[in-house]
């Protein structure tokens, strides 16, 4: 079975058609338990988010800042396997018939199989997977695995990030490329700030048909709007992560929340002129 990597292209082509840019939001498998973190995925996409990322817990992460490995550890607690993380993407995606991406860091899936994993999440009905530590240079293995079942594979780049380093990325990568805003760990800011525009405009010169989607530090609709003036597409993260935190076990009133910050942020990626 084919995965939804179209899918996927085509959301960012109609977001760019309406000339604007995507809501990309990121919510973790498991959290607060497996049935929630679906409903809370699905109350992102009512409240008007374009795709979704489903985080698949980890013990050890590299680039996710506190709000997040506080959710992870409660998913992890609560038993969470990759199972859950194929399951929690097929719901979403057959809830919804959005595009629906895993983020996870490469030793789940080495140890789980890269075969098995791609053709499960294919069949699940995912669209690709972000890959944040996983080198280009080493990436063959994976990518053929995800062209043969219709995955997309998206690379992370940051501000720290040659020119001729970002020509390899964007030759590699599908999908789209997730442009890290700053140097750091995921987290609410005050402010985006200017290295992600320069960030976003090396990117597009190597490769200008591949969309390139700024995250890490995006909370409110006013910060959705300044990217979305010159990014394909705004990621947002910890701040939907917080609000089911400080729903304090309240599933409705985390999953109002929620609902309510995709709203605002759906918004602001509207408002760029």
């Amino acid at each position: 079975m084919s995965g939804n990597i179209q899918l996927l292209s085509d959301t960012l082509a109609q977001a760019k058609a309406e000339d604007r840019a995507a809501l990309i939001a990121y919510l973790p498998a498991g959290f607060p338990t497996v049935d929630g973190g679906i409903a809370a995925i699905k109350a992102v996409f009512d409240g008007g988010a374009d795709v979704v990322e489903v985080g698949l817990p980890h013990s050890d992460p590299v680039l996710d800042g506190p709000v997040i490995q506080t959710a992870d550890d409660i998913a992890l607690r609560g038993g969470v396997k990759i199972a859950d993380v194929m399951r929690t993407v097929r719901e979403a995606h057959e809830a919804t018939g959005k595009p629906v991406l895993v983020m996870t860091y490469w030793n789940p899936i080495d140890r789980y199989g890269v075969e098995r994993f791609t053709e499960e999440l294919a069949a699940a009905g995912g669209a690709g997977c972000i890959l944040p530590d996983l080198p280009v240079q080493e990436s063959d293995v994976w990518r053929a695995h995800a062209d043969k079942h219709g995955l997309a594979t998206v690379f992370v780049v940051a501000p720290s990030s040659r020119d001729e380093r970002l020509a390899t990325i964007t030759a590699a990568g599908s999908g789209f490329v997730y442009a890290a805003s700053l140097m750091g760990v995921t987290g609410t800011r005050e402010s985006v700030g200017e290295q992600a525009a320069d960030l976003v405009r090396r990117t597009r010169a190597t490769a200008p048909a591949l969309p390139v989607c700024v995250g890490l530090g995006v909370s409110n609709a006013a910060q959705a709007k300044e990217v979305a003036a010159f990014a394909d597409g705004v990621i947002v993260g910890s701040a939907f992560v917080k609000r089911i935190l400080d729903a304090d076990g309240d599933e409705t009133a985390g999953l109002a929340a929620v609902r309510e910050l995709a709203a605002e942020l759906a918004e602001g990626v509207r408002r760029v002129s």
